[in-house]
């Protein structure tokens, strides 16, 4: 039972010094990387720098205890961060006492939620949000957080909850564009595509091994934060109106739980809710193809309670919500992490960092963050998936699109809200209306296919009629409607098999739809019958009296059912021989 909540219990007791080995080369790799991340998503949640390096220390030690995945690196993400900044800005103003308190508050009420989901096990709620929502979500949030970069890109103001507003503000202050940080803000931005694109392969054709290209390609960020903070100190007095990070607070924070009184936390329940949620879903999906390519196991349920007490790490350290990071996890991964201690290496490494070296981040320049965050985000702009969706379900392509379209032109919280209730409304349509073939028997053998796909033979006087559906009550009258309207079509039929081989569940409302079509046919002289019930069905049917009002019999097979009807057809056409 202990293990089942401290997973660390079960992989430490095989740490041995080989894993140690691996596990501190990939910290220090993911350290290199990490750093400058933090401090641009910080940025990017409006929050100052240093808060993004106390988000991503206590955090890591957390899942190192409470963690499934062997690779998993969590901390500031682009995406929870633009959720971050939305949700905070709708309370207090950017840069106020207020703004940062309200920021940890969140990771704390969404670490909170998180864990009582996992504590009871709702880790299927995630499946509300269908890959497709999470997608659009995604690529739509990454469109908003590119643009919304661009203000340090340039020097100027743009403010906007959504891209609309954005624009609008960007076409005005355009004019006052500072032409020198534009300059920083390009050249950072085109070395940083270069090198993800071919510093690796550079380096590996000048005799570097394959995976040291990777890991040394990983670095870049870093010497785009050293080359450009020695730009500024040399251009000196030409540099004036470039923004910089400025001084950050060197030290480790001091463990404090944020002021929290009920109008705040009735505010923040549902933005909370949408961070933990989504931040879980990017979790799950990131952890679970890792631990694929190693034959490894993620208990979905410990994830959220694991991801749940990261947040409050977070909070507890001065930082704001976090979630697994795709791309530090597949660094982690590929430079041969074995165990969450690499988290806690990490986190040790960022300590240190904060603790000695923020001094020299002074000069840092805020255009090669916001660069750094646009390479980071361009990648999360999946056109593929798009076009793959249009391609195969419509529906599907419906609720993405809304989703864009509505995280675009109205915020991050309504976007995804949309999506949501795209999805359950596209699920309860299609559900309401399912299938239903008649179906009858392909020639020279016991399988049953639909008449208007296949050759088959049909018996006559007997309906053969398949819903591919479970029953319940969005469908339940359409069923009926069915089964009449084929009824009506064929004034011989006087046996009518119900086939349920895709029928897993059967409501009360669908029981007695069930009971009121088993009345009028048999009123009409028609018997029903049900044909390959699954078990579980045929037990929650037997705890009432439907079976034993059942004007028909259930069979095994539908051929069994098929030559039932046929004898029995046989039997009522013979004359009397009395």
């Amino acid at each position: 039972m202990v293990t089942r909540y401290l997973p660390i219990l079960t992989w430490a007791r095989k740490y041995n010094r080989e894993t140690f080995s691996a596990d501190l080369v990939a910290a220090l790799i993911v350290t290199i990387m990490l750093i400058p991340q933090s401090l641009a998503y910080a940025l990017l949640a409006g929050l100052p720098p240093e808060v993004g390096l106390y988000a991503s220390i206590a955090p890591l030690l957390v899942y190192t205890l409470f963690g499934t995945s062997m690779t998993l690196a969590v901390g500031p993400v682009a995406v929870a961060s633009l959720m971050t900044a939305s949700a905070v800005g709708e309370i207090a103003a950017r840069g106020t006492p207020e703004y940062l308190g309200t920021a940890i508050a969140l990771a704390l009420i969404s670490g909170l939620m998180l864990i009582a989901m996992g504590i009871a096990r709702l880790g299927f709620l995630a499946n509300f949000l269908s890959h497709p929502v999470i997608s659009g979500f995604i690529t739509a949030s990454a469109v908003l957080i590119a643009f919304g970069q661009l203000k340090n890109i340039l020097g100027i103001q743009i403010e906007g909850h959504n891209l609309v507003e954005q624009v609008l503000d960007l076409s005005t202050n355009l004019p006052e564009a500072d032409f020198t940080t534009f300059l920083i803000g390009v050249s950072v931005f085109a070395f940083l595509v270069w090198a993800r694109r071919s510093l690796a392969p550079l380096l590996t054709r000048t005799g570097v091994s394959a995976p040291l290209s990777g890991s040394l390609s990983k670095a870049a960020p870093v010497v785009a934060v050293i080359a450009s903070t020695l730009a500024v100190v040399v251009l000196g007095q030409h540099a004036q109106g470039v923004a910089i990070v400025g001084d950050i607070p060197r030290g480790l924070p001091r463990p404090a739980l944020p002021n929290l009184d009920l109008e705040l936390m009735n505010t923040l329940l549902f933005p909370a809710l949408m961070i933990g949620v989504v931040g879980y879903v990017e979790t799950i999906s990131v952890a679970q193809t890792l631990a694929a390519k190693r034959r490894q196991r993620i208990d979905p349920d410990q994830e959220l309670i694991a991801l749940g007490a990261a947040n409050i790490g977070s909070a507890i350290s001065g930082g704001f919500p976090v979630t697994g990071g795709f791309s530090r996890s597949v660094v982690n991964f590929d430079a041969g992490a074995k165990t969450p201690a690499a988290g806690t290496f990490t986190a040790i490494g960022i300590a240190l960092a904060t603790a000695f070296f923020t001094p020299f981040l002074f000069f840092l320049p805020k255009a090669t963050l916001a660069a750094t965050i646009i390479v980071a985000v361009l990648s999360l702009i999946d056109i593929e998936t798009i076009r793959r969706t249009w391609g195969y379900s419509k529906s599907d392509f419906t609720a993405m699109l809304g989703t864009i379209i509505g995280t675009l032109a109205l915020g991050v919280e309504i976007g995804i809200a949309i999506g949501v209730m795209a999805s359950l409304a596209l699920f309860l349509s299609r559900t309401a209306r399912p299938h239903v073939a008649i179906v009858g028997r392909i020639p020279g053998s016991e399988h049953y296919r639909n008449v208007k796909r296949h050759q088959v033979e049909t018996t006559p006087g007997l309906l053969s009629i398949r819903v591919d559906e479970s029953l319940y009550f969005p469908n339940a009258r359409y069923l009926e409607d069915a089964v009449n309207a084929a009824v009506s079509a064929d004034p011989n039929i006087r046996n009518v098999v119900l086939m349920c081989t895709a029928i897993n569940y059967i409501d009360s409302s669908a029981l007695e739809s069930l009971e009121q079509i088993n009345l009028r046919l048999e009123d009409a002289g028609i018997k029903l019958h049900l044909s390959e019930v699954k078990g579980p069905v045929l037990d929650r049917l037997e705890r009432v009296d439907f079976l034993t009002n059942l004007s028909g019999k259930i069979f095994l097979s539908q051929y069994q059912a098929d030559r039932y009807c046929i004898d029995s057809n046989a039997d009522t056409s013979q004359p009397s021989q009395s």
